[in-house]
């Protein structure tokens, strides 16, 4: 009887410490060498998931299954990691890396690296295209810590162009985030500034990390450490002046990627930050209400 008892309680222990994952669905673990995943992207919907780690990590994209397990590596020629954090596709099944970490609002680099559908390269590396672009409307290099507004972090392509939505690094943060268009082609650009919005003023929680556009165009899912917003029912580019919701995930971790794979399903993916509570290194499916 002893025994059953001690059998019990550890089971209701085992159970209580069962991980949390609020609103999310574990689909894996990924492995040790996605630990720093920053950017994902489906091309077709039973196709791969293309991952790329931040900086300090290799110039490869990984193909990875919905197990987990990477499939595919291809190393992009020419290409330097210096702080790659997001992925985007376009209409053809293009894929674009985005190379514009930039925390300390030190850069003058910020570039983009657009190359043929991965699912269809059959060697061990591909050529890149550049894309160049700086924000005008900032000044100095760094600037002050009060206006450290031009990290970036997410990104999408519609129409011919590639949308950016700045992350907040400000002393006093208030949630605000840029909205700006640069062309999808090769070149050299001053990215055009389109809106500004106030998430929220958390800066734990308030800052785009990530972003994707449904395959029928008709919302946006900005990406945050423990919640999304949900842009639907905007009027030409200006993202923000339709409807905005918010949601929260009731998980928090470092939250860096998010594709979706039909029009009401996404998959988030985090970086593998090594903790007990909210450990991450995890790849998660959310439907979309």
């Amino acid at each position: 009887m002893r025994f059953i008892f001690q059998l019990l309680v550890l089971f209701v222990m085992v159970i209580s410490c069962a991980q949390d994952y609020g609103q999310l669905s574990h689909m894996a673990t990924l492995p040790k060498i996605m630990n720093e995943v920053s950017g994902i992207q489906k091309i077709k919907k039973d196709g791969l998931i293309w991952m790329i780690n931040d900086s300090g990590n290799k110039d490869h994209i990984y193909g990875v299954n919905e197990k987990g397990e990477i499939e595919k590596e291809i190393k992009i020629k020419e290409a330097n990691n210096v702080d790659w954090e997001e992925l985007t596709k376009d209409d053809n099944g293009n894929l674009y890396i985005g190379d514009f970490g930039n925390n300390e609002n030190a850069r003058k680099d910020l570039t983009i690296y657009k190359i043929s559908n991965p699912d269809l390269i059959k060697k061990k590396e591909t050529n890149a295209t550049k894309i160049i672009f700086n924000f005008p409307e900032q000044k100095d290099f760094p600037p002050d810590k009060d206006k450290k507004l031009y990290d970036l972090e997410a990104f999408i392509y519609l129409n011919g162009n590639l949308y950016l939505f700045t992350k907040n690094h400000a002393s006093k943060f208030d949630g605000t985030t840029f909205l700006y268009k640069i062309p999808a082609e090769s070149g050299n650009y001053d990215a055009q500034l389109i809106a500004t919005y106030k998430t929220c003023n958390e800066s734990k929680y308030c800052k785009i990390t990530a972003a994707d556009i449904s395959p029928d165009k008709s919302k946006i899912v900005l990406l945050g450490h423990d919640r999304l917003w949900v842009l639907s029912d905007f009027e030409n580019d200006n993202f923000y002046s339709g409807k905005v919701d918010t949601v929260l995930l009731g998980h928090s971790s470092q939250k860096e990627g998010v594709c979706f794979t039909d029009s009401n399903t996404i998959l988030i993916t985090d970086e593998d930050e090594g903790g007990t509570i909210t450990p991450g290194g995890n790849l998660y499916s959310l439907q979309l209400k």
